[in-house]
């Protein structure tokens, strides 16, 4: 099959691969594209280089690892049904005339789309997806921030973005996390984590949106205790939840 691929088509199937199996085998991608190990080895090192992927012994993978999470063009092909399910709980917290911070993301960009079933809303943002959705939105009052834009999570942050939020005030916050493990959820760049803080400082609520594959795992700064959250929105029960439950954390389930 892989002989006849050129180098971006073949770089596109590995992609087009993890995201359905969320890792792959190195010597069984060789076997599959009729290339070499060493072949593979520099495909991997290009994907990984671009933030596409992470490489681990033996293969790769797409799966968000202490310091790595995967652009978010690849997390917007993953989890649909999961997410609109956790979209349609965070829209149940809001009511028309609110002023509703959303973060970073794909779970985020989705529910940002429906917001517009509660307008009039004063929307505050620094995702670019969701700007781009809702710019011309009627009875979307949409304020962007501005700061320096991440193409691997689609956002603007920094100082720009830090400083605005510190003069604005919110309703609620809704707040992604790629990992939870105990009672803290976890993020793997400081930048994305001061944003986070940001708005959550802003926020009269704030509501955690996470996939229930994400608890039991942490990353290299720490985001938040699950305490300093209204409400904790996931798509299922998480295979673990010994610690929250010690803690009188409760969980929304965003269920059918």
């Amino acid at each position: 099959m892989g002989g006849a691929l050129k180098r971006e088509e073949r770089r596109q199937a590995i992609m087009d691969l993890l995201v359905e199996a969320r890792a792959a085998d190195l010597d069984a991608l060789a076997e599959r594209f009729a290339v070499s190990r060493m072949t593979i080895h520099r495909d991997l090192d290009d994907l990984e280089q671009a933030g596409l992927l992470r490489k681990v012994r033996g293969g790769a993978t797409i799966e968000a690892g202490i310091q790595f999470e995967s652009d978010f063009r690849i997390r917007a092909l993953q989890d649909a049904e999961a997410k609109a399910r956790m979209a349609r709980a965070a829209l149940a917290l809001v009511e028309p005339g609110m002023t509703v911070l959303v973060n970073d993301g794909s779970m985020a960009a989705l529910l940002g789309a429906a917001l517009v079933e509660k307008r009039p809303l004063t929307i505050i943002t620094n995702n670019a997806a969701m700007i781009d959705g809702l710019r011309d939105a009627p009875g979307i009052t949409l304020i962007a921030l501005g700061g320096a834009f991440n193409a691997k999570f689609n956002a603007f942050f920094g100082m720009v973005a830090e400083h605005a939020l510190s003069r604005l005030r919110a309703d609620v916050a809704f707040i992604s996390a790629p990992a939870v493990a105990g009672v803290q959820a976890f993020h793997m760049d400081e930048a994305v984590v001061r944003a986070k803080r940001a708005m959550m400082a802003a926020a009269e609520r704030r509501v955690l949106l996470v996939n229930h594959a994400r608890f039991g795992r942490s990353s290299l700064h720490v985001l938040a205790d699950l305490a300093e959250f209204d409400a904790i929105i996931t798509d299922a029960d998480p295979a673990d939840r010994t610690d929250i439950d010690r803690a009188g954390i409760a969980l929304t389930i965003a269920r059918e």
